[in-house]
């Protein structure tokens, strides 16, 4: 059976995500689908080059990061895959076929390596989601990122409708002034990581896997410890390993500068 790798673009340039596209297309043949905004026509064109799917939505940019569970649900039912992907596109690029890896679990998370607690972000999330009593039970555990998970596709599809339920019934608690003026509260724009957190640290889907960020096969580098490179300039964890996927490199730009300055310049991206 066939794979998927679900990602969204709303609002975004064709420069934003060629590094994404590029590297991927480098390792991986299999089926794309993004979420783009309708107005978004040089993006159509350009995923038509690299052979992607596409959803169109009305949906404001700021408000597609929750709202696209309900478009990749959509996408997916009445087909059949194998196993699916779901990851952020602007802020990521690909070191291998992110379905080669031998995952252990049906559904597998990726963790940053910091206690929700201890990210201001992460607990605004969760104390205007949940409130601070569930805050409360969570704040020490360490934050899973929303901006990568990989599972089968019974188990992605569970993931999918448990994110769209609690974001229906724990809504993102705008600060009054944007209550008062009708307005969008940006600091709601991430609040799928305070859902995808509750699923995940409350195990409401079976056999799932959490891999900690310096050894799995997916690095969320912002919290990394270690940035470290081989000789093909792939990042690689403290088992010397490289990772599939490099999620968040322009958040430690210093450090990645050269290598992703090399590996754009082999996969022709100025």
């Amino acid at each position: 059976m066939k794979n998927l790798i679900l990602s969204a673009a709303c609002g975004l340039d064709s420069k934003s995500i060629e590094f994404f596209l590029k590297s991927l297309r480098k390792y991986y043949k299999g089926e794309i689908c993004f979420i783009i905004n309708k107005g978004d026509l040089k993006i159509k064109k350009f995923l038509k080059i690299y052979n992607c799917h596409f959803v169109e939505t009305k949906t404001h940019k700021f408000d597609v990061q929750v709202k696209r569970y309900e478009l990749y649900l959509k996408f997916i039912l009445e087909k059949n895959y194998n196993k699916i992907l779901v990851c952020d596109s602007r802020d990521i690029y690909f070191q291998s076929d992110p379905f080669l890896f031998e995952y252990k679990g049906d559904i597998n998370f990726f963790l940053e390596g910091k206690k929700i607690k201890e990210c201001p972000f992460n607990t605004n999330w969760i104390k205007k989601t949940y409130g601070q009593k569930i805050y409360e039970s969570l704040s020490d555990k360490i934050i899973n990122c929303s901006g990568t998970t990989i599972g089968t596709y019974n188990s992605m599809k569970k993931y999918f409708e448990l994110i769209i339920q609690h974001s229906r019934k724990y809504k993102y608690k705008k600060k009054l002034k944007y209550l008062l003026t009708f307005r969008r509260d940006k600091g709601g724009r991430g609040a799928d990581q305070a859902y995808a957190n509750y699923i995940v640290h409350n195990k409401l889907i079976n056999n799932s896997y959490l891999y900690p960020n310096d050894y799995g096969p997916i690095a969320t580098v912002f919290y990394l410890n270690k940035i470290s490179f081989n000789q093909e300039n792939k990042l690689i964890n403290l088992s010397n390993i490289p990772y599939s996927i490099v999620h968040q490199y322009d958040k430690r730009w210093d450090e990645f500068k050269d290598s992703v300055t090399k590996i754009k310049k082999n996969l022709d991206i100025d």
